[in-house]
């Protein structure tokens, strides 16, 4: 299979998401694509362990999408040859009593990666501009000074929510974290179609909530705010690709290939040398083991 282009995903002006195909199966069948998953995602786990002892930076990967998008099946087989130790899945929901009482950036803050790990954010800040943005009254209960009622939740605070956005993907970069935004972007279809199988399939009931089918009717609202969010956030320190994600294999296989590929551009991670007098010594140190047996 050819490599992946990362730069076909990548947004670096306007994007209108009807215009972006959300199937791409290169042509390719399931086993075919579940072979190459493993090939690159034992190449990222060569590379997480080189991060690790490099100890500089921190790697933050971000996921969005529209409900049976794939996030969670994707985390589980994208970073499954990776040290478990050195990757935290963070999901973000419903913001806790204890998160209201801080800013909407905060709980975000705190769980961002340790030099040499990787944070995979399940849902992530980008709620604070997509689910609030389509029910903007859950902005009330974050009591931020001077927004009162909804009047006060207008297009320049939305303007001022992304700016705030930028500068803390801007800070975080400029102190070391590598930073991922993929969006899964899911067909209305597929996603009737994912939701029926919850359905019919008992052992997927579970994953069913009345509410999915709520927020579907709200589909193009949601398609709005993410198309707005998309092309007022992606910068090059901190860019976004958009995934078609029609097919799960496919999408497994373009996310790892692209954090593979971003990866390897950092020539600088590389494991410490060793202290020169233990370097000149390894060759005694393997024969006191050695002697050990005899």
């Amino acid at each position: 299979m050819e490599e992946i282009n990362s730069d076909k995903y990548k947004v670096k002006g306007p994007i209108e998401l009807s215009n972006i195909p959300t199937l791409e199966d290169f042509g390719k069948t399931g086993k075919e694509l579940k072979r190459k998953l493993e090939s690159v995602s034992e190449e990222l786990a060569d590379f997480q362990d080189t991060l690790y002892s490099h100890g500089k930076y921190g790697v933050l990967v971000c996921l969005q999408g529209m409900d049976t998008a794939g996030k969670d099946s994707l985390i589980r087989e994208v970073f499954k040859e990776l040290n478990a130790r050195g990757v935290v899945v963070h999901s973000f929901k419903v913001p806790s009593k204890l998160e209201l009482r801080h800013d909407y950036l905060w709980r975000h803050y705190i769980a961002l990666p340790e030099r040499g790990k990787f944070s995979v954010f399940n849902r992530t800040h980008y709620e604070n501009v997509l689910v609030t943005k389509v029910h903007p009254h859950y902005i009330l209960g974050e009591n931020i000074p001077g927004i009162d009622s909804m009047d006060d939740i207008n297009e320049a605070f939305w303007e001022k929510r992304y700016r705030q956005i930028n500068d803390f993907e801007r800070h975080i970069s400029e102190n070391g974290t590598i930073i991922f935004k993929f969006f899964l972007h899911l067909s209305k279809e597929e996603q009737r179609q994912r939701l029926l199988r919850r359905l019919r399939l008992r052992r997927k009931n579970w994953k069913f909530s009345p509410g999915d089918l709520k927020e579907r009717k709200l589909w193009d609202s949601y398609q709005k705010c993410y198309e707005e969010a998309i092309n007022k956030t992606s910068r090059e320190h901190a860019p976004w690709y958009i995934v078609p994600a029609d097919d799960k294999r496919a999408a497994r296989v373009i996310v790892a290939s692209i954090l593979l590929e971003s990866l390897k551009k950092y020539k600088d991670v590389k494991e410490p040398e060793l202290d020169a007098e233990i370097k000149a010594n390894l060759e005694s140190f393997k024969q006191q083991l050695e002697k050990e047996n005899e």
